[in-house]
């Protein structure tokens, strides 16, 4: 069976201090049957990655390290870009690309997405590649093609087994720091469908890819969500800042 993701994106909010207290506090209220159950992830601000990567491997925490974005490139002439092996030489695990706000902030193509995944990818890390709708895409009836879309243009040329070791992120646009979430049943068809588009490319590899949800998951709905057969964890954002919340949401199950 595919081990659930709970990933925490922190976003624009915290210093390096407040880090790790977050993470201290965090694994205080989690325990080793908790991560038996869970990988747990936290991706802070690129400032907070060293801190947090110190407290992680100081306390032999089993808390996992993402990073929120990264550029392509190897190194070069890009100011203010973060390259791959920069991620990697701090012990993350994990980098978030094309997240929603990255696409429609940034200007980020899904052609550029797929740039990212393969740097992350031949860095020894592992991408959660965001895909989604907006509400406009939504009521208009094109939420299936637009996810298609993106999932299949983002994992283009990748080999199957590749595919299977990856991470993808569903979160419908018009769900994020809204407050509003999807359904259940929406949110699982939704999913079921990512995965069966991953299939008819990738075969196989798709029941070994994990499918996450996105968009306003907290305590309150994260167990219905998380009973869908093809939701395999959760990207979370707002509900990850406080550890307290955070740590309900990962022990989903009590």
């Amino acid at each position: 069976m595919r081990k659930k993701l709970m990933a925490g994106n922190w976003k624009m909010n915290g210093t390096h201090l407040e880090a790790i207290q977050w993470i201290q506090k965090l694994s205080y209220r989690l325990d080793v049957s908790d991560y038996e159950r869970v990988d747990v992830l936290v991706c802070p601000p690129f400032t907070a990655l060293r801190s947090s990567q110190t407290v992680i491997e100081t306390d032999h925490l089993q808390i996992r390290l993402g990073a929120q974005n990264v550029d392509w490139h190897e190194k070069g002439a890009f100011t203010g870009e973060i390259a791959p092996f920069m991620l990697s030489s701090l012990s993350v695990s994990y980098v978030i690309v094309g997240h929603s706000e990255r696409r429609q902030m940034f200007g980020e193509t899904n052609e550029i997405v797929n740039k990212k995944a393969r740097a992350v990818l031949e860095a020894g890390m592992t991408p959660i590649v965001c895909i989604g709708e907006t509400e406009e895409e939504r009521d208009a009836g094109k939420a299936e093609e637009i996810v298609g879309g993106q999932v299949t243009a983002s994992l283009a040329g990748l080999d199957p087994e590749i595919v299977a070791s990856m991470v993808v992120a569903y979160e419908p646009i018009w769900a994020i720091g809204t407050g509003r979430t999807a359904t259940a049943d929406d949110a699982g068809a939704m999913c079921s469908f990512v995965r069966s588009t991953v299939s008819s490319f990738a075969g196989g590899a798709s029941e070994d890819l994990r499918v996450l949800y996105g968009g306003s998951v907290n305590p309150g709905n994260v167990a219905g969500l998380m009973a869908k057969k093809d939701i395999d964890g959760g990207l979370v954002g707002g509900a990850s800042l406080d550890p307290d919340t955070f740590a309900s949401v990962v022990r989903y199950w009590m």
